[in-house]
């Protein structure tokens, strides 16, 4: 039972939930602060996931970054 992979990534879905939610809601609210929150956890993840595979592929990936 592996995970299914979606259509859209869990940070698109969030920014479009966000997006549709917060025009209605106060920026106080509780629910859109949630929703901030995971849309922020999940943009630290794919930074830290990005930051992980340059810094493992050493100097090639600063090659590769630049190019």
């Amino acid at each position: 039972m592996a995970k299914k992979t979606a259509a859209e990534s869990d940070e698109t879905r969030l920014k479009k939930k966000l997006s549709t939610t917060g025009k209605d809601k106060a920026s106080g609210d509780a629910a859109v602060r949630a929703l901030r929150k995971r849309l922020k956890r999940e943009q630290r993840r794919r930074r830290a996931l990005a930051l992980r595979k340059k810094h493992a592929a050493g100097s090639k990936g600063d090659a590769k970054a630049s190019a």
